[in-house]
């Protein structure tokens, strides 16, 4: 397994659409997955340490599970089939062990609540992993084109949404993944407020 930290979560300027990064540790490789908006903000909540009155879904999925029995151990983003990403939460009850499926975005929620490891399979990162060529591009891991967007709900993508999910490599090159190692703010990652590029909602 490949351990990965979440580098940002950013929204197109072009579709609103979320977008999840997560970098591999210790290499300069990343996974981008696109996620829903409420996801995206469960997320950016906890990594941005924002208090909210009463617990979110997140927060009471993972208050069930410790009031259970159940301690997080780490998630995985296990495979991605027919353009969408599958993940599962690893919970350690008692002397078992439980793997939960899941999608990417509920379960990097846990995540950041547990504070627990964050992996990939070899072949996902193989398969839609990123990284920067000699002169600073953005390439594909592991195959000669790009592969096709990856998402998170299931069943086919009609035509109507493929053209939609066309925008994805255009998204991917306007990332600019070289400064995302710099120790600046989310809200000052490289990108923000620029004419169709991305906009920082988050920082990892």
């Amino acid at each position: 397994m490949m351990e990965l930290v979440i580098d940002s979560i950013r929204v197109s300027l072009l579709n609103h659409q979320r977008v999840v990064i997560l970098k591999q540790k210790e290499i300069d490789r990343y996974l981008p997955i696109w996620i829903g908006p409420p996801e995206a903000d469960a997320i950016a909540v906890r990594l941005q340490e924002v208090s909210v009155p009463r617990p979110l879904t997140h927060d009471l999925l993972h208050n069930s599970i410790k009031d259970l029995g159940g301690v997080i151990d780490h998630i995985v983003v296990s495979s991605m089939e027919n353009d969408t990403y599958y993940a599962t939460i690893v919970v350690n009850q008692g002397d078992k062990t439980v793997e939960i499926d899941a999608r990417p975005s509920d379960a990097l929620a846990l995540a950041v609540r547990a504070k627990v490891q964050i992996f990939a399979a070899p072949e996902v990162m193989e398969k839609c992993g990123v990284r920067l060529d000699k002169d600073g591009e953005t390439a594909f891991v592991g195959e000669d084109e790009m592969p096709a967007p990856a998402r998170e709900g299931g069943g086919p993508v009609g035509e109507e949404e493929a053209e939609k999910l066309s925008a994805f490599a255009d998204f991917i090159e306007s990332l600019d993944l070289g400064d995302m190692d710099s120790p600046s703010s989310g809200e000052d990652q490289p990108g923000g407020g620029k004419p169709g590029g991305d906009e920082p909602v988050a920082g990892g």
